[in-house]
């Protein structure tokens, strides 16, 4: 079984008892200090078979250098993802696997090419723009975030639940 379907078998595992985990915390960055957020993620991509994920999550940093630590609801630490300047490192257990880009580190963890950098701003409320993707962030003052993908295919839709500032 490759790692991403373990990771993806853990994280369903996860969501039935998803129910139980309450949202997060975000700060907004202000000079010198670093964007944080943390609730819950769920994606579902509609391949064949579909496929889901969904999972606790703590992000910190920017496009540029961050972290995003999942967890399972009970607390067990699914993954790890550490980009850098140069460097894109998957932790999973006791292996780590290195990757050119945080884009492909996101996609090797979630299944789905999620936009990095749209989604650190979609998270502060900015409607950033990115080809085959459509953010709603008409619930972002309440702590929830969609965004759909609607192409290239497969479709994936990305929803994040957090407590906003």
């Amino acid at each position: 079984m490759n790692r991403r379907a373990l990771l993806l078998s853990a994280c369903a595992a996860a969501l039935a008892v998803a129910g139980c985990a309450t949202p997060g915390t975000s700060k907004q960055a202000g000079p010198g200090e670093i964007e944080a957020w943390s609730g819950r993620l769920s994606l579902r991509i509609d391949s064949q078979p579909a496929q889901t994920f969904s999972a606790l999550f703590e992000l910190r940093g920017a496009p540029q250098a961050g972290e995003l630590t999942l967890t399972s609801p009970i607390g067990n630490t699914l993954a790890q993802l550490h980009w850098a300047p140069g460097e894109a490192l998957l932790r999973n257990g006791t292996e780590t696997r290195r990757y050119d880009s945080v884009d492909a580190l996101i996609e090797a963890a979630t299944g789905a090419a999620i936009p990095v950098a749209a989604l650190f701003g979609w998270l502060a409320g900015r409607e950033d723009r990115v080809p085959g993707w459509r953010p709603d962030l008409s619930q972002i003052g309440a702590g929830k975030l969609q965004a759909t993908r609607e192409s290239p295919g497969p479709r994936a839709d990305l929803r994040i639940v957090f407590e906003p500032a």
